[in-house]
């Protein structure tokens, strides 16, 4: 795997994000329409209806599966890095930050770790800020 920095450090997957997520939205969109021509032309409307609320389910499916899969993900990240903060100081972290903000923190070495977290907290700093503040990348490389 490719060593992580913050250029590269976002993953998109190629048929998840863009080629299902455009068959989907197609499909939304073909289905409107097949829905204005049936009301137009006195079609089948109820055929036509039912396959525009399939596509809103799937076009629903396709955000809130997503959306459940990564709070998991981001409830594991807290607890871990919430962990290792206790590891290095002895106390948890700090409460003021928000989830963002230790998600950018999990990138930080041991060493650059708890005066950014910190730092992160009393300033307020954004997760883009945090992680460009980071000089040494530490990767994520065990995700999916």
């Amino acid at each position: 795997m490719k060593k992580q920095n913050y250029a590269n450090h976002r993953r998109y997957i190629f048929l998840f994000h863009f080629f299902l997520l455009g068959l989907i939205s197609c499909a939304l969109i073909g289905s409107i329409v097949n829905l204005t021509e049936s009301i137009d032309k006195e079609g089948n409307i109820y055929s036509a209806s039912l396959i525009l609320v399939v596509n809103i389910i799937l076009m629903m499916g396709f955000f809130f599966f997503r959306n459940f899969s990564l709070r998991a993900q981001d409830r594991a990240i807290r607890a871990e890095e919430n962990f290792r903060h206790f590891l290095l100081t002895g106390k948890p972290l700090d409460t003021r930050l928000h989830m963002n903000q230790v998600i950018a923190l999990r990138f930080a070495p041991d060493d650059e770790f708890v005066p950014l977290a910190k730092e992160a907290a009393d300033k307020q700093l954004t997760s883009e800020e945090i992680k460009k503040a980071i000089r040494r990348w530490r990767g994520d490389y065990h995700r999916a």
